[in-house]
């Protein structure tokens, strides 16, 4: 028992990884095939489609003095039928695509291919099961303004700056400038001797007028 469920999951891991490896088929061009004057330009179809290493590409032609031929991008370029890659004949013909990248198509016939039966399919680039990660790479150091020989002056802390002193008043403007103050003692001003004189000759004049009234009397 144990032995047939052992065999019935090694036949679906295999049928499973047969079903992730196998490819799609596109029929190029779809119903018009691969022929002059496409109702969509055949790089048109391409960028419709993605295509990935193991797909197919199949061509269906009139095989009346018609091909494909897988060509350079100069022969591309220029429609040359000469010296290609690989020759396509027989009106079906079905082309792995084994590689990523692009894969140029031509018609065997010249003039054919200067109408439009030409073909660039880019395969895309195949990607690992687990992402290996990228190599890291240190930046360089940053470039300095100084010459390597002498390195660049490092500023004074803000703790040595010399204080600031402030600038000395005006001259012009001596009132700004308050006078000292002392702690000496201010004596009071001393009496006038002309206000003590003139006491007391008013005290003998009144007495002598006083005198004067009592003899008359």
């Amino acid at each position: 028992m144990a032995l047939a469920r052992l065999a019935v999951a090694l036949l679906l891991h295999l049928l499973l990884a047969a079903s992730c490896c196998a490819g799609r088929d596109f029929i190029v061009g779809g119903r018009g095939g691969w022929t002059t004057h496409p109702a969509e330009p055949f790089n048109h179809w391409a960028e419709r489609n993605r295509f990935q290493v193991n797909d197919s590409l199949v061509f269906r032609y009139s095989d009346h003095g018609d091909s494909v031929l897988a060509v350079s991008q100069s022969h591309y370029d220029a429609c040359n039928t000469t010296d290609p890659f690989v020759r396509l004949e027989g009106g079906h013909n079905v082309f792995g695509l084994a590689r990523s990248g692009p894969y140029f198509f031509i018609s065997g016939d010249a003039k054919r291919c200067q109408v439009g039966e030409r073909l660039i399919v880019v395969v895309l680039a195949v990607r690992n099961g687990k992402d290996s990660p990228s190599p890291s790479t240190t930046p360089p150091p940053p470039k300095s303004s100084y010459p390597s020989s002498s390195p660049p002056p490092v500023p004074a802390p803000a703790s040595q700056s010399l204080p600031t002193t402030p600038p000395p008043p005006a001259a012009g403007n001596p009132s700004s400038t308050p006078p000292p103050v002392t702690n000496a003692t201010v004596a009071p001003p001393p009496h006038s001797p002309s206000s003590a004189s003139a006491l007391r000759g008013g005290v003998l004049a009144f007495l002598v007028i006083a005198g004067a009234i009592v003899l008359v009397a």
